[in-house]
């Protein structure tokens, strides 16, 4: 019997996926749990609708991505540090810093936890981070971590 998944299910699929199972395992367990509804001529149109407006969000979505991604490659971002004497800062520069930095120069608020450093920053000059938009969507940008 094949069903509609209606959200994700362990070991058989995710959410708007079609599925072959058991007769048994659809009616007495996935129709009335309100896991999945029986794929019929107009559940299937439904999810065909369903996949064509995801398919559009998902579009929309990566044409914005790589908008962000254009501005935050066409110039460095500067973060500002405390130093020393010798050019040596205080602590290091950390993924929230990046974060500010780009919201205070760029106008984008990306959250810190997709920013990842790729090597300690603990002195002044250029260095890379990568930022993860998710769906596979990575890119490295450069910052600059100028002395305050």
């Amino acid at each position: 019997m094949q069903v509609i998944l209606i959200q994700d299910v362990d070991n058989l699929g995710g959410k708007n996926e079609l599925v072959a199972v058991k007769n048994g395992y659809a009616r007495n367990y996935l129709i009335p749990q309100k896991f999945a509804v029986e794929a019929n001529p107009s559940n299937l149109k439904q999810l065909q609708e369903r996949q064509k407006v995801q398919a559009k969000k998902e579009a929309a979505m990566l044409a914005e991505i790589n908008k962000v991604i254009d501005v935050l490659k066409a110039a460095p971002v500067k973060v500002g540090a405390k130093t020393g004497t010798s050019g040596k800062i205080f602590g290091a520069v950390t993924a929230l810093q990046i974060a500010r930095a780009i919201r205070d120069q760029k106008g984008y608020e990306i959250d810190r936890k997709r920013i990842s450093i790729t090597d300690e920053v603990k002195e002044l000059g250029s260095f890379k981070a990568s930022i993860d938009f998710g769906n596979g969507n990575i890119t490295e940008i450069d910052f600059e971590v100028i002395g305050e």
